[in-house]
């Protein structure tokens, strides 16, 4: 029976370990090499069956002799091969190389490892194929890298056959002399390197080492050995490293056979490809930074060639010889052009970004001639960018994220001499980046995107880890956070974080302390009749926060949390539910382990009474009672130990023993009144198809009813009046109502079986939308069909949006859960609403309506937010009235069966619209379009070419 190969070979390459359960490696392996001898499968099999061989060689030789016996098959099969087969010749190749350097053959110097080399070089020698079809080359490449890989692996395999290797490249003529190029050079890195860790060698046996071209190094000596890849390592880690670092060959001045090779070398770079120049450069610098007989001028013809480069990796290989060689090669005036270009790259408008932060970074990490801070590592700009030459990188609002921070980064650094010697008060460097920062703010405030909160405030800490001390800036700063968070009270996480950051990174800084005590003092002082539940749930947190830091005095939060907890003040807190309930808790928590617990006492212990007695949610209410329990009944030392349990010192969780009978099982109990995080989501959230779209089909069938009367005002100008008019009743609401139903997901866990008290909470990524209300859900349970969830959505502009879900459940056992669900992404299309107009209007009456906001939309497209576009694409009619019934069906005004023109008229809340006529040219099918807000038009065109596309692809 025959065998399928090739489901056999692509079984074993998705899942070597599956498909060796089935079977034996020793058989598969037995296999493959009885169907590589056989005469009678095809070469293209035979390509297909070296696969495993050149994936996964470990797992089918594990051993040495195992693979050796394979490597002798294998070379066998090669002799046996008619040479017009350069493919399969080229593979067994490859596969002979992974074999011998995985199974270790070739560490331990086997006759199969030797028998392959002499082999790859009489490949490499052979001039048979000169005036040929140029098949042969194709096998010289492979036989070159294959020895590439070899020298790469074990290095200084080769380093007794470098006069044989230079001869190659110099007498090659073809593509294969780059090839030979990158060969000669790595053997020839690595042999000089292997001489530097030789006692007492010498200018003699460098000479001796050029010149050989007789065995391989393991015969040449088999006392020293090969140089193992740790070495290999070593030696490209210290050829840039500190001064005295580098090994180095003491060959005197008579070195004159080295420099000759690498004069010819450099003179051939020039043909090569950037990166394979870029490599041979890196590997010459690292043979002359071991040979200080060879002086580093021999790079200086060279250096002239390169010094104007564009390309990045020739550039990389510049940087790394000035920073071997400083000012032995490099000159002050090299120094200062090469500076210069970095700057004039890092904001080329040709170049896109990430060249153009390598060259920023190349900048922070410039090697400089005689550099004033030798501190490895750190980010030090060089003393030649002066702020007049680094004005050319100044950030603007109008870079990317990435690069405006970047640029900010670079900036505190040139700036920052200034502010310490007391310049930059006068000057205007610090200045512009505190008004950069503060434009930032002003974005922020305005409603910015996600990205650029972020961005700013990784700006603030740039700005902060420079300049903390320049109390005129920070303070500055710390007040317009203050006022940016009355603004936004959603950015306490970002604050939160900037303070603990600001903390733990800059040492002799307490601007973190001072930004949340001022956040208190804001917080506490600002009138009650302001506050909103939204509000408060984030000054909660806040002051949570607040509370960790012991030098913080807490009466001010005390008195707030008495304020908002007491009905004559406020009824926030008694009429919301268990979240806000637990927020409260949390700061009482974090008294409860102040410093300055003892002054806090009595009006702690009232706030918690009133919450026993009086708060709405039974939950929070015993929580409560359980801390005023501990507080009145334990010493201070007692409730810390308690109430600390669990937490991270040393990066270990360490548990602390009770120290009171009334926490014997303290344990459980935490465990009992902590809200544990899963480790995945448990639940999502998956959209059912919804009552609207029912609705929408129902309309349009209605308005299919030749009986209904019409009552629409005739004329298009008074029926956009009439529709109008209704927008201005205090009773008109548009929102979209979505249908999910809540399922478990991921793998099964009996602990999620039967979940109770589903609460559920979502936060929107920006401001397109109120905000939502949290949803209860009773139960869920695994073998019940799911509960549906009503999402209501009030847009303020109908753009795509995503909202992030995250609940809190208890299971069965009584334990409580905190878990993120996936977010849930709002379409485009999902906001397409049906018209609201009046129930006695028909299709004649939407026609008409139709009419009037087209003319009225191309009228006021110059003066108002209105504007008019056309999509164009290729659909044959059939495709387009599917795609129409398909897409639009609920919001069609003119009759789908005539094919002259298809009037859409679509309504997104809260009041836009999107108007579409669609009709077939001879060309392409045109969608005009035209709507009352601007802003929507690249949403309805990336729609639209979503669509088309997909139909596109059905009639295609």
């Amino acid at each position: 029976m025959a065998v399928n190969w090739a489901e056999r070979i692509s079984a074993f390459s998705r899942s070597p370990s599956r498909f060796l359960s089935g079977t034996t490696a020793e058989a598969f392996l037995a296999e493959l090499v009885r169907e590589l001898r056989d005469d009678r499968a095809s070469y293209s099999v035979k390509v297909l069956l070296l696969s495993p061989l050149c994936e996964s060689p470990i797992l089918l030789c594990p051993s040495d002799s195992v693979g050796e016996e394979t490597a002798l098959e294998l070379m066998s099969v090669f002799a046996q091969c008619p040479p017009k087969f350069v493919d399969f010749r080229c593979h067994l190749l490859l596969a002979l190389t992974s074999v011998l350097l995985c199974s270790s053959c070739m560490s331990s110097c086997s006759c199969a490892s030797q028998d392959f080399l002499d082999l790859l070089l009489e490949i490499a020698q052979d001039i048979s194929d000169i005036h040929g079809d140029g098949s042969l080359r194709s096998l010289q490449a492979t036989a070159c890298d294959c020895l590439r890989e070899l020298e790469a692996c074990c290095p200084g395999i080769l380093s007794q056959r470098l006069e044989l290797l230079g001869a190659l490249r110099q007498r090659e003529t073809s593509r294969l002399h780059q090839a030979y190029a990158g060969l000669h050079t790595l053997v020839l890195r690595n042999a000089v390197y292997q001489l530097t860790q030789e006692a007492g060698a010498g200018a003699e046996h460098l000479k001796a080492l050029l010149g050989g071209n007789t065995s391989f190094a393991w015969e040449a000596d088999q006392d020293s050995g090969l140089m193992n890849k740790k070495d290999s390592a070593i030696l490209s880690s210290v050829i840039l490293g500190p001064v005295g670092t580098v090994p180095t060959l003491q060959t005197g001045p008579d070195c004159k056979e080295l420099r000759s090779v690498l004069s010819s070398l450099l003179e051939e770079s020039y043909l090569l490809t950037p990166l394979c120049q870029a490599a041979l450069l890196h590997r010459l610098t690292e043979v002359v930074a071991m040979v200080p007989g060879v002086p580093p001028a021999i790079f200086r013809a060279q250096l002239l060639r390169l010094l104007g480069t564009s390309e990045v990796c020739l550039l990389h290989s510049i940087l790394m010889m000035k920073c071997a060689f400083t000012d032995s090669l490099f000159s002050a005036e090299d120094e200062a052009f090469i500076l210069k270009r970095l700057v004039v790259l890092s904001q080329h408008p040709l170049l896109n970004t990430p060249p153009k932060l390598f060259y920023m970074d190349c900048l922070l990490h410039f090697p400089e001639n005689r550099p004033i801070n030798c501190s490895d590592g750190d980010e030090t700009l060089p003393v030649l960018l002066t702020p007049q030459l680094a004005s050319a990188l100044v950030p603007t609002v109008f870079n990317d994220s990435t690069t405006m921070l970047t640029r900010f980064n670079l900036l505190c650094l040139v700036y920052l001499e200034e502010a310490e010697e007391g310049v930059g008060e006068d000057g205007r460097g610090l200045a512009y980046l505190y008004e950069h920062l503060t434009s930032l703010m002003h974005i922020v405030e305005h409603g910015g995107s996600r990205e650029i909160v972020v961005t700013f405030f990784r700006a603030a800490f740039l700005f902060l880890s420079y300049f903390f001390y320049v109390e005129r800036y920070s303070n500055s700063l710390t007040d317009k956070l203050c006022e940016l968070y009355f603004h936004h009270t959603q950015l306490a996480p970002h604050l939160i974080n900037l303070a603990d950051q600001t903390q733990d990174r800059l040492s002799g800084s307490t601007w973190g302390v001072g930004l949340l005590k001022a956040l208190q003092r804001a917080i506490t002082e600002a009138p009650l009749s302001q506050l909103t539940v939204h509000d408060l749930r984030w000054h909660l947190k806040m002051l949570a926060r607040v509370a960790e830091e012991g030098e913080i005095p807490q009466q001010n939060t005390l008195n707030f949390l008495s304020c908002i907890i007491t009905p004559s003040s406020s009824s926030l807190c008694v009429s919301s539910g268990w979240r806000l309930g637990n927020s409260v808790l949390g700061v009482c928590r974090r008294l409860l382990i102040h410093p300055s617990l003892d002054l806090l006492l009595i009006p702690l212990a009232d706030i918690l009474q009133h919450l026993t007695c009086h708060y709405g949610d039974t939950d929070i209410q015993d929580h409560a009672r359980l801390y005023y329990t501990l507080l009145t009944t334990l010493s201070r030392e007692k409730l810390a130990s308690v109430l600390m349990q669990g937490e991270i010192q040393g990066g270990q969780q360490v548990k602390k023993q009770s120290l009171s009978c009334i926490m014997a099982e303290s344990e459980g109990l935490t465990a009992m009144l902590t809200v544990h995080q899963t480790e995945r989501a448990i639940f999502k959230l998956v959209e059912v198809n919804s009552e609207l779209e029912e609705k929408m089909q129902a309309d349009h069938e209605s308005d299919l009813n030749p009986n209904e009367t019409d009552t629409c005002p005739d004329e298009a100008t008074a029926a956009v009046g009439a529709y109008r008019a209704q927008f201005n009743d205090p009773d008109f609401a548009s929102e979209i109502t979505l249908n999910f139903q809540l399922t478990h997901i991921g793998a099964h866990d009996f602990r999620f079986d039967q979940l109770f008290s589903i609460h559920l909470h979502f936060s929107l990524m920006d401001d397109h939308y109120e905000e939502l209300s949290d949803i209860s859900v009773p139960c869920l349970f695994r073998e019940r069909p799911p509960p549906v969830v009503k999402l209501h959505l009030k847009p303020r502009r109908p753009y795509p949006t995503t909202l992030c879900a995250s609940a809190i459940f208890t299971t069965q056992d009584g334990l409580s859960w905190h878990t993120n669900l996936p977010d849930i992404h709002v379409d485009f299309q999902q906001v397409f609403m049906p018209l609201p107009a009046p129930q006695a209007w028909g299709r004649a009456s939407k026609l008409c309506l139709f009419e009037g906001l087209w003319d009225e939309m191309c009228q006021e497209s110059r003066e108002n937010d209105c504007a008019t576009s056309r999509f164009c694409c290729q659909l044959k009619e059939a495709a387009l009235l599917a795609l129409v019934e398909k897409r639009f069906l609920p919001f069609l005004v003119s009759d789908l069966s005539t094919n002259k023109e298809l009037k859409v008229l679509l309504f997104l809340p809260p009041q836009s619209h999107v108007l579409l006529k669609i009709r077939s040219e001879e060309d392409a099918v045109h969608f005009d379009i035209a709507t009352d807000n601007w802003q929507l038009l690249s949403h309805i065109g990336s729609y639209l070419l979503t669509i088309t596309s997909s139909q596109e692809d059905m009639q295609s």
